[in-house]
């Protein structure tokens, strides 16, 4: 074991720290980077809330990164993400275009109590 080398460790995100930062890119139109289920992923979260379980998801539109099911075409109405917030890490704010796909306000059980949208 090294010792004195300074190793610095990232403050590890807890639930309310990745809710406040899915918050600000819904509310401001920003892309974020977040790992889920071991994937990097670029993705637009459109709309907050909770599920009918109380369980907090976003609706997220994916443009870039990798999915256990694979990224279709830009603009692909396959790109939407429904993610558990609690799943989400290391999650940043990005200074990248915004992206979406037709259909985002079709009735969705992902986000039933909605906190925020982009279309509000």
């Amino acid at each position: 074991m090294v010792e004195g080398m300074g190793v610095v460790r990232a403050k590890i995100q807890t639930v309310e720290d990745i809710y406040r930062l899915v918050r600000t890119a819904v509310v401001g139109k920003r892309p974020i980077r977040a790992m889920y289920y071991g994937y990097e992923r670029r993705l637009c979260p459109h709309r907050l809330g909770r599920n009918h379980e109380g369980q907090m998801q976003v609706l997220c539109y994916q443009y870039a990164g990798d999915s256990s099911s694979g990224l279709q075409a830009a603009g692909s109405m396959e790109n939407w993400r429904c993610l558990i917030i609690e799943k989400l890490s290391k999650v940043e704010l990005l200074d990248e275009g915004w992206h979406t796909a037709p259909n985002h306000s079709r009735p969705q059980t992902c986000v039933a109590e909605v906190d925020v949208d982009t279309e509000d």
